[in-house]
This record gives C-alpha cells, sequence and structure tokens, in this order.
C-alpha cells in the first residue's frame, strides 16, 4: 500500500482529502476552525521576524555585556547551542545529514526554554521550515514502510516539532509539518504497528490543530513565556489579524500559498457576523471596507443583514469614516441601508426650523449621496425616493428645493468624476427625452445672460411638444416630464426674470413653461386661460417697470390682488405672486415700496413661508449663476432677514 503521501502529491492541498476524511468527527471540527479562524493569524504572527520582543531585551540587557543583533541586545549563546549556517551547509551530504543535525537541534530546544535556546529557535526557523519541506517531497514518494525504515527515528524528530510553539508559529512551517504527518498514515493499515502508527499520528495532527485555538487562558500563557505583556500584544494581535483577513480577503498571495482562491461565502458571512458589534473600532474599518468591496461569485448575497445594518447606523452618526467606493458598494447591495440614508436625511431637513438652501446643500454633500448617485442604479433609487415624497406631501416647497439642490450637487459631482461620462445620461434618466436632458443639463453660467431666452424658448418647445403631443407617450405622461424638470428648476426662477426683462410681448414660450411648471396636472385649455391671465399682469406690470415711484396699491392692483377673494386657482396665484416679487427687486421704483407691498401680500403664514423661499432660492440661485445685482441683492437679503425673524 502507498502511504497517504501519494494522495497528498495528487493533491497540492495542505490537508489531503483522503486522510482528513479519516479523522474523527471532534478532529474534523477542530480542523475547520483551525483551516478558517486560526491558523491565519498564527502564520501572520509576526514575532518571529524580529526576534526577541522588547519586554525580553529588557531583561536580556540585565546579564550584563551582551552582542547587538538589529538593534537588540542578545545574551550571549553558547557554542554548542548555535549551529553556522556555514557550517551545516558544507556538512550537509544530503537529506539524512540534515536530519541528523535538525535531530539534535531539536532535542536541545526541547530540553531548555532558556532565553538563548529561544534566540536560536528563532535564528534557524527558515533553515528548519525548508527541511521540512524537503521532507515532505521525499517522504510522498514512499510508503509508509519505507519511511520507518530509512528514518527509524521520525516519530520522534515530527512529535518534537509539533510541540514547538515557535516552529508552529512561523509561517509555512504547521503547513509542512501536517503533510509529513499524513505521508505516515497508511490507509490500508496490514497490522498492529501500522494501526498503532496510524493512531499516534492522528493524535499528533490532533494537537497541531488544536494548539492555537483561540482560547485567552492559553494565548496568555503561550505570550507570557515569550515575555509579551498584554498591553503589546493584544493590540499587535488584532492588528495581524485583520492585515491577514484583508489579505484573503483582497485574493493575494497568502503566506506563500501560490493560490488565488477565494474565500468561501460561509467564511465571508460569519466574518460579518462576527464583525457586526465591532463595525465602529477604528481597527476594524479597513476591515469592513474589504468586506463591503469583496465580491465573489454567489448569485445571493454573502454578507450578513445585520453587518450592512450596522456599518449604515455607524456612518449616519458619524461614528465611522468610509470611502465612497465602500459606501456605494454598501448601498448597492442592501437597499434597507440607502433607504435609511435618505430617510435620515429627510429627518435632518425637517427636525429642525426652515432650513436655507445653503443649509440644506450642506445636509446633502455630507450624506455623500450625491457622490454615491453617481452610480446610476443609486441615483435611480435616490430619484425614486424623491418622487414617492413629492407624492406624498402634494409638491411641498421643501421638497421641491431639495430635489434641485440634490440635483445641482449631483451634476457638479458627475462633471468632476466624469470627465468623459462613464454612463450614458439615459440610465440616469430612462423615462425622458435624451435631447430635452442635454438642454436641461446646459449651466446658464456658461451662457451670456443675454442669450438665456435660447435655451428657455428650445426647453418649452420640447416639454410642450412631449406633454400636449400624444405621439411622445414613450417619455410618460405630463407628471414625469414636470418631476424631470423640477429637477433643474433654476430654469423656472429665470423665465419669471426673463419675461419682466424682455421688450415688446411676452414670449408664449416662456409664459407657457410657467404655467406648466407651477400647475403640471392642468391640461391645455386650462393651461392657456393661467396663460392669458399670467399675459395680462405683465402687461400692466410693465407699464408701471420704469416709474420712479410706485405705490403698493398701485402694485397690488396690477397684480389682480385688490378685490377681495381672488377667483384665480391657487397656482395661478402663486405664480402672479412671483412676477410681483421679482418686479420688486427688479424695478428702480419697487425697492421703495417693497416692504409695504409684502406686508400685504403676507396676510398668512403660508404665503409668508412662500415670500421667504422665494427669496431664499434667489439669492441661492444668484449666487451660483454670479449675477451681479448688487442693490437687489442686498434688499433681498434685507427682507429675508426680516421676515424670517418674524415667523
Amino acid at each position: 500500500m502507498k502511504s497517504g503521501g501519494n494522495q497528498a502529491q495528487a493533491s497540492e492541498s495542505p490537508f489531503p482529502v483522503e486522510i482528513i476524511k479519516e479523522l474523527t468527527s471532534s478532529f474534523e471540527a477542530v480542523a475547520q476552525i483551525c483551516q478558517q479562524r486560526f491558523a491565519v493569524w498564527c502564520r501572520h504572527y509576526d514575532l518571529l521576524e524580529s526576534g526577541i520582543p522588547r519586554s525580553l531585551g529588557k531583561k536580556i540587557r540585565k546579564k550584563g555585556k551582551n552582542a547587538t543583533t538589529g538593534g537588540i541586545k542578545m545574551a550571549t549563546v553558547k557554542v554548542h547551542h548555535l549551529f553556522p549556517s556555514a557550517e551545516m551547509a558544507q556538512d550537509s551530504g544530503g537529506l539524512f545529514s540534515d536530519y541528523q543535525f535538525w535531530m539534535c537541534k531539536l532535542s536541545v530546544w526541547g530540553q531548555a526554554s532558556t532565553l538563548e535556546t529561544q534566540q536560536d529557535t528563532c535564528h534557524h526557523l527558515p533553515q528548519f521550515q525548508e527541511f521540512l519541506r524537503q521532507m515532505y517531497e521525499a517522504l510522498k514518494e514512499m510508503d509508509s514502510s519505507t519511511v520507518i525504515e530509512r528514518f527509524p527515528t521520525i516519530d520522534q524528530l515530527l512529535a518534537k516539532t509539533c510541540w514547538n510553539p515557535f516552529i508552529l508559529a512561523y509561517d509555512e512551517s504547521q503547513k509542512f509539518l501536517i503533510w509529513c504527518l499524513c505521508c505516515l498514515i497508511n490507509k490500508e493499515p496490514q497490522n498492529s504497528g501500522e494501526l498503532k502508527l496510524n493512531s499516534w499520528t492522528r493524535r499528533l495532527l490532533s494537537h497541531i490543530l488544536s494548539a492555537f485555538r483561540l482560547n485567552i487562558k492559553e494565548v496568555g500563557l503561550f505570550t507570557q513565556s515569550l515575555g509579551y505583556a498584554p498591553v503589546d500584544y493584544y493590540p499587535s494581535l488584532l492588528k495581524n489579524m485583520v492585515l491577514s483577513l484583508l489579505s484573503e480577503l483582497r485574493e493575494n498571495h497568502l503566506n506563500g500559498f501560490n493560490t488565488q482562491r477565494q474565500m468561501a461565502p460561509e467564511r465571508v458571512r460569519s466574518l460579518s457576523r462576527v464583525c457586526v458589534p465591532l463595525v465602529t473600532l477604528p481597527d476594524f474599518e479597513p476591515l469592513v471596507e474589504a468586506l463591503l468591496t469583496y465580491h465573489g461569485h454567489e448569485p445571493q448575497e454573502m454578507l450578513w443583514p445585520e453587518f450592512f445594518d450596522a456599518v449604515n447606523e455607524a456612518f449616519l452618526l458619524k461614528k465611522i469614516s468610509l470611502s465612497k467606493s465602500a459606501i456605494v458598494c454598501l448601498w448597492l447591495r442592501h437597499l434597507p441601508s440607502l433607504e435609511k440614508a435618505m430617510l435620515h436625511l429627510f429627518e435632518k431637513l425637517t427636525s429642525s426650523e426652515r432650513n436655507f438652501l445653503r443649509r440644506i446643500e450642506c445636509f446633502i454633500k455630507d450624506s455623500l449621496l450625491p457622490e454615491a448617485a453617481c452610480h446610476p442604479a443609486i441615483f435611480r433609487m435616490v430619484d425614486e425616493m424623491f418622487r414617492y415624497a413629492l407624492l406624498e406631501t402634494d409638491g411641498a416647497p421643501e421638497v421641491l428645493a431639495t430635489i434641485q439642490v440634490f440635483t445641482w450637487c449631483f451634476v457638479e459631482t458627475l462633471e468632476k468624476e466624469n470627465k468623459q461620462l462613464k454612463f450614458t445620461l439615459k440610465t440616469y434618466f430612462p423615462y425622458a427625452s435624451p435631447s430635452l436632458v442635454m438642454v436641461l443639463l446646459q449651466y446658464p453660467k456658461d451662457i451670456p445672460q443675454s442669450l438665456w431666452h435660447q435655451p428657455l424658448k428650445h426647453i418649452s418647445e420640447m416639454l410642450r411638444e412631449i406633454v400636449e403631443d400624444q405621439t411622445h407617450r414613450s417619455y410618460g405622461g405630463p407628471f414625469e416630464s414636470w418631476f424631470l424638470f423640477v429637477h433643474f428648476g433654476g430654469w423656472a426662477d429665470i423665465a419669471a426674470e426673463q419675461l419682466l426683462m424682455s421688450e415688446g410681448e411676452p414670449p408664449d414660450a416662456l409664459l407657457w413653461l410657467l404655467a406648466f411648471s407651477y400647475s403640471p396636472r392642468d391640461g391645455s385649455q386650462k393651461r392657456a386661460q393661467t396663460m392669458v391671465e399670467v399675459k395680462s399682469v405683465l402687461g400692466r406690470l410693465m407699464k408701471l417697470l420704469r416709474r420712479p415711484t410706485l405705490s403698493a396699491r398701485e402694485l397690488q392692483t396690477a397684480a389682480g390682488e385688490s378685490q377681495g377673494g381672488d377667483p384665480r386657482p391657487p397656482a395661478c396665484r402663486q405664480l402672479i405672486r412671483c412676477l410681483l416679487l421679482n418686479f420688486l427687486l427688479w424695478a428702480p421704483g419697487g425697492h421703495a415700496v417693497a416692504r409695504e407691498v409684502i406686508a400685504l401680500m403676507a396676510q398668512t403664514d403660508e404665503v409668508t413661508h412662500e415670500i421667504i423661499g422665494f427669496l431664499d432660492q434667489t439669492l441661492y440661485r444668484w449666487d451660483r449663476l454670479c449675477v451681479e445685482a448688487p442693490t437687489s441683492r442686498k434688499l433681498a437679503r434685507e427682507l429675508l432677514t426680516e421676515l424670517h425673524a418674524k415667523v
């Protein structure tokens, strides 16, 4: 019978399948724990890379004159404890001579636990690991009987190795040791001697795989024998564990294993569950990011749902800092987290007093939602949530303002991060006309103010064709077109200003655009009536535009608000108030009577808040577009401050 080594040769796995299956169930459980949890940090354990720890160095220095090695004073070592590498190389005529050398070494290391023997062990660990590798290469070609015949004391050598914690903790030594032991197992034992050897080998394997189970008492005893204090050891252990897991998650070469094998999905899921109470610890942030950005090949989500919840909550409460890529992965992989992020934003916007647009912009940018929305899937989910909020609040001005500010932030981020768009605009606005989106995306700041009427006319014509022409049903109904337009609501505000500054007859295109913007539910006939009413008011206001002095009553009469009980629809009245407020800011005679006119207009809290929103939005837009209107800007800021103080 060929030994288990032949099986090991066929399988390049560190745990030959045929042999592992023969082990007892308890041993299999231990092996699984070791493979999945503890072997990694043992191999990454950096204890031996830099010699004896600092705490041991302090003890050594007390012994007197010492040699200096790597910046640490080491105790003088007896000559017979050390065997120089060059001398060993000269004496090694083959594996057998190396075998005798290491047999002596293991005997010396096992008989004493002094600082000298520990240092000698550390010094020879790389060479001994190479010896174990060579032993495995030789043993795997033999059956168990031949192994015992060629190396009668191999049981002693391997047993001494199994009980040396330095060897088990160093790099790949544990792997090669396990492979060597597997070569001793006879799959079909013929006599009591072979049965006894199998039993003995299994006990050693069980010891190795359970030697570094994460038991605090055992770890404490081991580290204490090495001279480590817990305050020094545990932070380093945590760091090494995190680095080791990061290495696996990133599919790098792991501890010399020349493999790109991915972590098992079950292990990734288990790891994410373990991290749930630890996500706010700074040392775990790299691991949290690695888990969020880790992509396996499983059709179902690997990470624990509670992990996503814990990370999202910690991020929203500013307890952890994550990269944009990690946040995008979080929200793409777990929709409830994105929903909670949106709800968190709305809560911040509504939990305090009325927020100005600058403050809303700070909240939105701080949420990282505009950056994450550069991914079309996230943008569309966020947009759907805005749509739902708009419908639920019946077009509340606060929601409209939030959508507009979010869109400004999103477009700015998109331009910064995508000089050449990675995704077509169709992926962000799938139900909209691509040509209309392109026109709406034009930044008015990049167009001379005297030419603003041109894109406004183009926008109005395309919207009107889509809304009123039955052949464009592929772009949705009037609501879809209006919902797209309110993302870029600054164009409607510009249209109102342009109507007051235009010479001659008010352009029908701008009248239609404003009528549609303020009342998208109206049909063509009702919208035409609104356009007639607005045109009539504009005609009366334009007659007063050049007059140096005006009275509040004149302006109120021109706006058609002098009669009691205004019969016009609410949307039409709101549009006319917008035109009147623009008149007060731009007409020379309007500045002197602005406060009086506003006092007549603001008879209810609702209208007062509407005027505050108009002034805030106007100042915000002027700042973004760098509009030069110092007198009008000063008046608007004063009016806003005074009105805000009253509510």
